[in-house]
């Protein structure tokens, strides 16, 4: 089993290898697997891009995010600056229905409420303001409004599973229960896990995925 100080020092290289990021604004911390990322950087996605870097490297089985943003005084905004960049924005991006999304902002943090038709949507919504100057944190409350069968839900989950390069799909079982996905069986990597994941949230229909799948425990020899 790999210990928690190689996977702190495999942690450390990929947030080094992240071009977008300054690794020394980001501490790492590893206990059980479980990695702890602290410090301060200047933008959400900055944040978000050090979640995902932790959760790429093998032998991470979760990771507890605690890094800030702090807006520098030359960038702060007003909630009302924000929110109208954050309308502006969304207005133009011509994969989010117009009119469909409400917003509401406080102290930077950005609330997206309403109903969206496909997961891509809800996703490309967050993704189009989380870089937008002032924006500390988003919180995607959007909700998906299905309007496909479990049983074509099911189709294209597994059709999918066999075209990711990354995913072992003979090893992963999605249940379909309404429009709520249940991933369970066995994956190699945290990475895997989460690939599997956004192969069935990319899937027309899904209101929810269970990620119930479980990492494999491998020998590394040293």
């Amino acid at each position: 089993m790999k210990t928690d100080i190689l996977i702190q020092n495999d942690v450390m290289d990929e947030l080094q290898w992240e071009p977008f990021l300054n690794s020394s604004e980001i501490g790492v911390a590893v206990k059980h697997g479980v990695v702890t990322l602290s410090g301060i950087v200047d933008t959400y996605s900055k944040k978000l891009a050090a979640e995902k870097a932790a959760k790429r490297v093998a032998g991470v089985k979760a990771v507890a995010e605690d890094i800030q943003v702090g807006i520098s005084p030359d960038d702060h905004k007003t909630d009302a600056e924000i929110a109208e960049a954050v309308v502006n924005t969304l207005k133009w991006h011509t994969t989010i229905p117009d009119g469909k999304i409400t917003i509401k902002v406080e102290d930077g943090v950005v609330k997206l409420e309403g109903e969206v038709e496909w997961e891509y949507e809800r996703q490309n919504a967050k993704k189009a303001i989380q870089d937008l100057t002032g924006v500390r944190s988003v919180f995607n409350l959007i909700t998906v409004k299905p309007k496909i069968t479990p049983a074509d839900i099911k189709q294209k989950i597994n059709a999918a599973f066999h075209r990711n390069a990354s995913v072992d799909a003979e090893k992963i079982t999605a249940d379909i229960i309404g429009h709520v996905v249940i991933l369970s069986g066995k994956v190699h990597s945290f990475s895997e896990k989460e690939s599997a994941e956004s192969a069935a949230w990319a899937a027309p229909g899904v209101s929810r995925v269970e990620n119930k799948l479980e990492i494999e425990e491998h020998e590394f020899a040293f």
